[in-house]
């Protein structure tokens, strides 16, 4: 047993410890800090992440004894920051925890990048954020929210989160420089050139199938192909496939409020078994006539839950015959908020799929019977529970072996 002495969130803590105790385990059974979590404890998950002097430290790999003399901040010490108070905030706004178990070790990386890389962009957030794992959010809010109080701060800098930066440009971090004991080798991040690294945070979309040119795809989020055959000439679909009233039409669902040119404002409601939103937006339609190809790209919230969605559709049309035309489709979205969760699970893609497969029915009935002169095309009628339990209903056999 050996004599402890750190400065933890401002106050001397002193205890015997054994000498090969972790300062992970010294911080929670010494001296009582159960706000630092332990995951792996092989210093991966970057769960038990504490600040020791300022900087990121894996506190499930550091002896306590090596940290003698030392100032630790724990989640329970941040009180008074002012880059952490930004960050708490923000992490609520962008729903950037679930389970929370992750939240206090990725809140000090998060600090570290406010602090270290003012001008980060998303693809070094997520590389930095690598080194923390968490199984529930799928890092969109995180990095969202991460994004967001460095966007904040380039607007409108702050001087107390500057007089922080400048402190850890020069080493100090929480502590004068003068008393780091040399023989301690803090957390090192991982460099911006190592795109491998970024994996965890961010998987990698699926290739197109051959032969299919790839809209733009700003961001990351939930990819889902898909496809329908009309029985009308490549022309005559495309024409109504950029008239959006006609096209909103025929998505269960979705009204235009506001319509001008290629922009509209409207809403759009789902129901899937027991969660309904209904998301208020806007949208634009980016479109190549040449090549028959266009991006339909919007965003709204939903006003109850207030879970924010961005999405891209991308659809190109491919002549099959003179009457008869491919809709290729690529959906990306992203989820914020408490309907998150929804948007990873393999149900709801078979969900969206069989939407898609429906859309196309109802762009070929339309087409067949086009809309009278002046006339508002109608509402494309829909069952969502029948839907659902369809989708469910396939799924069931597939598991079992009897469906395709």
């Amino acid at each position: 047993m050996v004599q402890v002495t750190l400065e933890v969130n401002g106050k001397r803590v002193s205890h015997e410890a054994p000498a090969r105790m972790h300062l992970g385990d010294f911080l929670r059974d010494q001296a009582r800090l159960t706000g630092t979590h332990l995951g792996c404890e092989h210093g991966v998950c970057g769960a038990c992440t504490v600040l020791v002097d300022g900087a990121p430290v894996r506190s499930c790999i550091s002896f306590a004894v090596a940290c003698e003399g030392r100032h630790v901040t724990t989640i329970e010490g941040y009180d008074a920051d002012p880059v952490m108070q930004r960050l708490r905030a923000a992490f609520t706004k962008h729903h950037a925890l679930q389970c929370g178990y992750c939240t206090p070790g990725m809140l000090a990386t998060s600090r570290d990048i406010v602090l270290r890389l003012p001008d980060a962009d998303e693809g070094r957030v997520r590389v930095e954020l690598s080194g923390n794992l968490c199984r529930c959010t799928g890092y969109m809010g995180i990095v969202a929210a991460v994004m967001s109080v460095l966007a904040e701060l380039r607007e409108q800098p702050d001087p107390a989160v500057q007089a922080l930066r400048a402190a850890q440009a020069q080493g100090r971090g929480a502590a004068p420089a003068a008393e780091k004991p040399v023989a301690f080798a803090g957390f090192t991040p991982a460099a911006a050139s190592q795109p491998a690294a970024s994996a965890a945070a961010a998987p990698a979309p699926a290739a197109a199938p051959a032969g299919k040119k790839e809209g733009k795809k700003e961001g990351r989020g939930s990819q889902i192909d898909g496809g329908f055959k009309v029985p009308f000439p490549a022309a005559e679909v495309w024409a109504f496939m950029v008239d959006l009233p006609a096209l909103a039409s025929c998505l269960p669902g979705a009204s235009i409020e506001e319509h001008e040119g290629d922009r509209v404002k409207g809403k759009i409601a789902i129901k899937f078994g027991p969660m309904s939103a209904a998301f208020n937006g806007a949208a634009r339609l980016e479109r190549d006539d040449a090549a028959m190809q266009a991006v339909f790209r919007g965003a709204g919230q939903d006003s109850l839950s207030q879970s924010r969605a961005n999405g891209d559709i991308t659809y190109r049309l491919e002549a099959l015959s003179a009457t008869e035309t491919q809709v290729h489709v690529n959906l990306l979205y992203s989820l914020q908020g408490p309907l998150a969760q929804f948007s990873r699970s393999g149900l709801v893609q078979d969900f969206v799929r069989r939407m898609i497969a429906d859309f196309g029915n109802n762009v070929t009935a339309r087409l067949r019977r086009p809309a009278a002169a002046g006339e508002a095309p109608a509402q494309a009628s829909f069952n969502p529970t029948a839907m659902f339990f369809s989708v469910l209903w396939a799924r069931i056999k597939r598991w079992f072996g009897r469906g395709g």
